[in-house]
C-alpha cells in the first residue's frame, strides 16, 4: 500500500509516517517491550529513538535489549542479536519471560481484527473458487496477546483488515466479549490501543468492543466509519492526535533509510 500525503504543518509527512510515529508514542512509559515484526519492531524502534531511549526491547528469537541500527528484516536478523544485551533460548524467552509476566507491552500487528480485536494472521478467504489465502501465521503472537501486561496493535484501516468476522482467529484479544479472557485463563489485560492511519482505537471497559477515541489531523469519523467492517462505535469525544515532529520524521526516516540495500549501518 503507497501511504498518502497527510498533515496541514509546514512540512510534509505521509498517512503511514503519522501512524508509525503515534505507534511509538504509545510506548512513552514502557519498560520492556515485546516486538512483532514489521509495523510494530518500527514504532518500537523509533520509540527507542525518540521518546523512551530506555526502552528494553524483546523478540521472540531470544534476543532482549536489542538496540538495531536498522529495521530488523525478521526475527531472526543478526542484526538483533549483534546489538542485544543477552540472546537466550526460545524456550526461556517464552516460558521464563514472557508466560513469567516479566513483559509490560507487546505489540503485534494483524492482517484482520475484529471488533474484540481478535487478530488473523492465519489465512484469508479470497472469494469464491479462488484457493484461500495463506498468512505467515501465529509465531508467538498468541503468548504476547496472553501474557503480556497489555498489548498495543498496529495495522493500516480499512474493510479489507478491520471485519465484521474473522476468516480464522489466530490470536486472542477480547474473545466475544468482556470476560473472556479471565474465564480463560489469561494474565495479560490484552489489547489497549490499535492504532492505524486514519486514528486510534481502545476497547470500551465495559463491553469490551473498540471505539474510535482520536481521529489523525485531517481525518473525519465518517471516514473511519467508512474504513470500518462493523457498525463502529465512536467516544463521545474523540480527540485529535498531534501530527509528527521534525524530530521524529528525522529518527523515522532514518531508521528505514539504514535499512535499504547499500546502506553502511555500522
Amino acid at each position: 500500500m503507497t501511504a498518502t500525503p497527510a498533515g496541514t504543518t509546514d512540512y510534509n509527512y505521509t498517512s503511514d509516517e503519522l501512524m508509525e510515529v503515534n505507534a511509538a508514542r504509545a510506548l512513552t512509559d514502557a519498560t520492556t517491550c515485546f516486538v512483532g515484526i514489521g509495523l510494530p519492531s518500527t514504532a518500537a524502534n523509533l520509540a527507542r529513538a525518540t521518546v523512551n531511549p530506555g526502552l528494553v526491547l524483546l523478540y521472540e528469537s531470544g534476543t532482549i535489549g536489542s538496540k538495531p541500527t536498522r529495521l530488523p528484516l525478521s526475527i531472526g536478523d543478526g542484526e538483533l542479536a549483534e546489538t542485544a544485551d543477552a540472546v537466550v533460548p526460545v524456550p526461556e524467552m517464552f516460558n521464563y519471560w514472557l508466560q513469567g509476566g516479566r513483559i509490560d507491552v507487546g505489540f503485534l500487528g494483524a492482517a484482520q481484527v475484529d471488533r474484540y480485536a481478535n487478530i488473523n494472521t492465519t489465512v484469508v478467504d479470497r472469494g469464491p473458487d479462488k484457493p484461500e489465502g495463506r498468512l505467515p501465521g501465529a509465531g508467538g503472537a498468541p503468548e504476547i496477546a496472553s501474557n503480556c501486561g497489555k498489548v498495543l496493535m498496529v495495522l493500516r484501516h480499512s474493510t479489507r483488515n478491520f471485519v465484521e468476522r474473522l476468516d480464522f482467529v489466530t490470536t486472542l484479544g477480547h474473545g466475544g466479549g468482556p470476560g473472556d479472557r479471565k474465564k480463560l485463563g489469561m494474565p495479560g489485560a490484552g489489547p489497549t490501543a490499535v492504532i492505524t492511519d486514519l486514528g486510534i482505537l481502545r476497547p470500551d471497559p465495559a463491553t469490551a468492543e473498540l471505539v474510535l477515541t482520536e481521529v489523525h489531523p485531517d481525518v473525519t469519523v465518517e471516514r473511519v466509519r467508512a474504513a470500518t467492517g462493523w457498525e463502529l462505535t465512536v467516544a463521545d469525544t474523540v480527540g485529535t492526535t498531534e501530527p509528527p515532529t521534525p524530530q521524529e520524521l528525522a529518527a523515522l526516516r532514518a531508521l528505514k533509510a539504514a535499512g535499504k540495500p547499500g546502506k553502511e549501518t555500522r
